[in-house]
């Protein structure tokens, strides 16, 4: 069974970007006319500040130059985070997302816009806004019935104590 470069990198890289505190969530590499471009995204429980990313950015450059694993030709380098709009594909990132308001797909009732209350192991717990004038409700939903999951950016969103992170997404409408 052959392995893709990005395996091959993810392998290499993971327990680095690990050893910094972050977590690898991607690892893409494109061609850009004739350099290619290694995009690595990374992120932690607590978010990741321009000074992680920097660090990270250093180790993972000093690691790739170490062992050559991009080749003799030009690349460039480009580590960030999942942005504010960010895909939940993995459990940590819906414990991320407690008290924020997700987008989900669902595969029997199609889309739901709700703010995630609580993750445990089988599913999530979450508050669907009210409709005209209605009161919000809560509602269950276990993650096999989740095709598609992805945070909302929100303006003049309710503080919450997950909003340590500083992802800078809760600015308000006067703002932006």
């Amino acid at each position: 069974m052959s392995t893709t470069q990005s395996e091959r990198l993810r392998a290499l890289l993971e327990p680095l970007v690990g050893s910094q505190g972050l977590d690898l969530e991607e690892i893409a590499v494109d061609s850009v006319g004739r350099k290619r471009v290694l995009r690595v995204v990374v992120d932690s429980d607590t978010g990741a500040d321009l000074d992680r990313i920097a660090d990270v950015s250093r180790a993972l450059s000093a690691k790739l130059d170490e062992t050559n694993a991009m080749g003799e030709g030009e690349y460039t380098l480009e580590v960030g985070t999942p942005g504010a709009e960010r895909a939940l594909t993995e459990h940590r990132h819906y414990v991320r997302a407690t008290g924020r308001l997700v987008r989900f797909q669902t595969h029997e009732d199609g889309e739901l816009v709700a703010r995630v209350l609580a993750v445990d192991e089988e599913g999530l717990d979450l508050e669907v806004p009210g409709v005209k004038g209605r009161k919000a409700t809560t509602r269950r939903l276990p993650f096999g019935d989740i095709a598609k999951a992805r945070v909302q950016v929100e303006f003049n969103r309710k503080s919450t104590e997950n909003d340590s992170a500083g992802d800078g997404d809760d600015m308000t409408e006067e703002e932006a």
